[in-house]
């Protein structure tokens, strides 16, 4: 017996049942029919494709399934994300600033803060007046976003700016600082 031959087994010797044929080949003794799946094995693949194509369609009626991106994923996304930025601020770390002022809650709340507080000496539009221009590239007291949270939360009592830190708290000086950058984007590097 040649070592590359394949040895004879039982189903070699069995006559096959009318319109089956065998393939050539044969794996650790195992024959290969040759012959088309039945016919109600592709009923029920083309029946759960076709099921599959519906539900999608369905299940999504405004259909923005493309990419998976949804208004209201996005918003709720939006929204865990400012949640844990409030939660986790760090005075002293400057990207975490400039991630707040990516968000527009903050955005929004840091305005409606600085037009209550701010406005009357530092102008509606940030242009200065009493106290200094706030969208110019003259700062004085620093331009990093730390600094600015600095100078707000203790104040210049030189140059007449109250402290805020006891007044208004760190979330809402962040908030505030979060508007300034956003506004200000000469600040940015």
């Amino acid at each position: 017996m040649n070592p590359n031959e394949e040895p004879e087994t039982d189903f070699d010797k069995e006559p096959l049942p009318k319109g089956v044929v065998l393939k050539e080949h044969s794996y650790d003794g195992i024959r290969e029919y040759d012959q088309r799946l039945p016919q109600w094995w592709m009923i029920t693949l083309l029946g759960a494709i076709l099921f599959s194509i519906i539900y999608w369609t369905v299940y999504d009626p405004d259909a923005t399934y493309v990419g998976g991106e949804k208004a209201q994923l996005e918003a709720r996304l939006a929204e865990i994300k400012a949640i844990k930025l409030a939660s986790s601020i760090d005075v002293t770390n400057d990207g975490l600033f400039w991630e707040m002022s990516d968000s527009q809650q903050f955005i929004t709340a840091g305005k409606a803060t600085y037009e209550a507080n701010c406005a009357a000496c530092h102008g509606k539009d940030l242009e200065g007046g009493i106290g200094f221009n706030l969208v110019d590239a003259e700062w004085i007291h620093g331009s990093n976003p730390s600094e600015i949270y600095l100078t707000i939360y203790d104040g210049v009592p030189d140059k007449g700016m109250q402290a805020w830190g006891t007044l208004l708290g760190q979330k809402r000086i962040a908030e505030v600082v979060a508007y300034l950058l956003e506004e200000n984007p000469g600040l940015r590097m």
